[in-house]
This record gives structure tokens, C-alpha cells and sequence, in this order.
């Protein structure tokens, strides 16, 4: 028989305390309730009236605390009729994607520059590996609907186009990494919120 220590089963963050790298600190198990394991927030549609015409809902360790330390979470993705979620990456995570409505485009690039892409339908299913450029985008006439799972409870993300045009990287710069000439880096600096 073993003494002393009994196991964690579950660790309910405490948003109140400081994020680390292992996420946050455990909320004390006596003020833990069943709701704390409950998250409804995947049941309305995300607001498309954007520039890409999508919205991720997610339940990630900051809305969904209980995911904490779990190394998963999850989110919904909704694409609304022509929109697009462009070139982006989770660092810190995988993602698993399963449609629940319409057609999704949907494709990534390996680390060496191999592409994988395919259109998927209702029921269809895919994977888009830790750290790899990948995208969605709305392949039918009705909004596309997804649900989707990272193996992190904090997957992260960084939007391609905006981590290039929608910060204040001087456009020399940005010009001299993409091969893109002054008018064409100004121009998507002025849409995606950049400057200099």
C-alpha cells in the first residue's frame, strides 16, 4: 500500500493567479463545482461580419478553466459564405478539425515546403500538425461550421498576413522578407491595421 500523497485528478485554474508555461494555478478542489466542468459557450454561432468573414469561439484554458493542465481544448469555427481563415499556426498545439456544416477548403504546408490540401464535407475530419502554416476557407454557398480540438489547453496563434502587414515593421523591411514591392506591402498595412 502507498502512503502519503494521493493523485491529482484535475486541476481547475485559478484565473486569478499568473499564467505560467504549465498553465495556472490550481483553484482549491473544496470551492470546485460541476459547472467548473461544463462550458456552453460552442452553441451559438460566432459573429463573420469581419474582414474574413469567420469567428473562432473558443474554450480555451482562459474561458474554459478546467482544461487546465489537460493539454487539450477546443473552439468553433464558423465561415461565413467567401471567407477565409488565413495562413496561420498554433505554436503550442495541434488541431483536429471536424465539420459539422458545409464545405471547408482546408490545407498545410510542411516544414519543407510539401502542401497538403483537400476539400471537406459534413462528418469529414482533419488534422493540422503543431506549428505548421495552415488555413480554412469556406468552400459551399451556406456558412461552414466546425468544431475543433487542440492538444493544448493554450494552443496559441499567429495570423500570417497580420504578423506581416498589421504592426509597425517598417515597410523596407517587410518589402525585403516577402519580395513585395512599396505599394502592395502600404496597401495591406493600411487594411490589416499596420503602419510605418
Amino acid at each position: 500500500m502507498l502512503s502519503g500523497t494521493m493523485a491529482q485528478d484535475f486541476c481547475v485554474g485559478d484565473l486569478s493567479g499568473a499564467q505560467t508555461p504549465a498553465g495556472f494555478p490550481c483553484k482549491k478542489v473544496a470551492q470546485v463545482t460541476v459547472s467548473d466542468f461544463v462550458f456552453s459557450g460552442l452553441a451559438k454561432a460566432g459573429n463573420t461580419s469581419n474582414i474574413i468573414k469567420a469567428a473562432v469561439t473558443p474554450a480555451f484554458v482562459n474561458q474554459f478553466p478546467a482544461v487546465n493542465g489537460l493539454g487539450i481544448s477546443a473552439a468553433r469555427l464558423d465561415i461565413a459564405p467567401g471567407g477565409v481563415v488565413p495562413l496561420h499556426t498554433h505554436p503550442a498545439a495541434s488541431e483536429f478539425l471536424v465539420v459539422t456544416q458545409g464545405t471547408i477548403a482546408a490545407g498545410f504546408i510542411t516544414s519543407s515546403n510539401d502542401v497538403y490540401y483537400t476539400t471537406l464535407r459534413k462528418g469529414d475530419a482533419m488534422v493540422f500538425p503543431q506549428g505548421l502554416l495552415h488555413y480554412q476557407i469556406n468552400a459551399g454557398g451556406v456558412t461552414a461550421v466546425a468544431i475543433v480540438s487542440f492538444s493544448s489547453p493554450s494552443p496559441g496563434l499567429q495570423i500570417t498576413p497580420i504578423a506581416l502587414f498589421g504592426n509597425d515593421l517598417p515597410s523596407a523591411l517587410v518589402e525585403a522578407v516577402t519580395f513585395l514591392d512599396d505599394a502592395e506591402v502600404k496597401r495591406l498595412k493600411k487594411v490589416l491595421g499596420g503602419s510605418g
